[in-house]
């Protein structure tokens, strides 16, 4: 019992609650473009399976980062007492958890339509989602070193895996691309939906919050912009706008994808076309 105290203690390590773009923020921002050049730098050509290797393993060591999490905001020690308390608030189901899941079945399931959607997803909306996060931390940020440390990890690899995604051909630069993209978080929000309805109405949460997605009509939204729109919208044209929001930042995404591969493939062409009449 005291070697789990010890552990709990160790877990709940404190720091001073880190601020946007202070030391910390700009060494994860290091560390997670680092790891988009490595990724890109070293890719393989035609080789999916090493593609599929490296998300999986990314996915693995997140959910790894969530259970420490989920420890962490479970268990903790009073007065030489270990107490459990589930912060329903924290159930791992929102936005910016699915990449460790479509992650986890993305590296399991071999490449095909649902394995493509997955990747779509993984590079689209997760990449605008972590990119969200990684520019404006400040709602994500408390005094526990393991947490904060989590959290840069779990947006940062959202951003890193998604542009080596992109960057690999492993998602195809196409339009139609986006379409298994936007079947992915349909399921996810539908899911997140059912949730809300579920766990709401079970009598569980004991006057805590479960609003996962943000997209519950029991308790108020905390989403920039969004939030607002909540107040004067009726919830099932809140829930399109909510839908058509994110799925038209994704595809802005996929867009800008595009765009660079060609002006990096017109130069190459140039070059070449150079090089020929010399």
């Amino acid at each position: 019992m005291d070697v789990l105290k010890s552990i709990l203690n160790v877990f709940n390590a404190k720091m001073e609650t880190p601020t946007p773009y202070g030391w910390f923020h700009l060494l994860f921002w290091a560390i997670t473009v680092a790891a988009a050049l490595l990724l890109c730098v070293f890719h393989k050509r035609n080789d999916p399976d090493r593609v599929r290797r490296i998300v999986l393993i990314t996915s693995i060591f997140v959910i790894v980062l969530e259970v420490y999490k989920q420890i962490n905001y479970t268990f903790s020690v009073s007065d030489g007492v270990i107490k459990a308390d589930f912060q329903w608030y924290a159930f791992p189901f929102q936005f910016c958890s699915m990449p460790m899941y479509t992650g986890l079945l993305a590296g399991i399931i071999k490449r095909g339509k649902i394995h493509d959607a997955l990747c779509t997803f993984i590079a689209t909306y997760a990449l605008f989602a972590g990119a969200c996060v990684m520019f404006y931390p400040a709602d994500v940020f408390i005094g526990t070193i393991g947490i904060n440390i989590q959290t840069m990890i779990c947006h940062g690899s959202m951003v890193s895996i998604g542009v080596y995604l992109l960057y690999s051909g492993h998602v195809r630069l196409k339009h139609k691309t986006m379409l298994g993209g936007i079947a992915v978080f349909s399921i996810c929000v539908t899911t997140a939906m059912i949730l809300n309805e579920v766990i709401y109405y079970s009598g569980i949460l004991g006057g805590e919050t479960f609003n996962m997605f943000f997209v519950s009509r029991h308790f108020d939204g905390t989403l920039p912009v969004y939030s607002s729109v909540q107040n004067v919208v009726p919830f099932p044209f809140c829930l399109i706008i909510y839908i058509a929001m994110f799925s038209l930042a994704a595809y802005v995404i996929l867009l800008a994808a595009m765009g660079i591969k060609a002006l990096v493939d017109k130069k190459k062409t140039q070059k070449k076309a150079e090089l020929a009449l010399r």
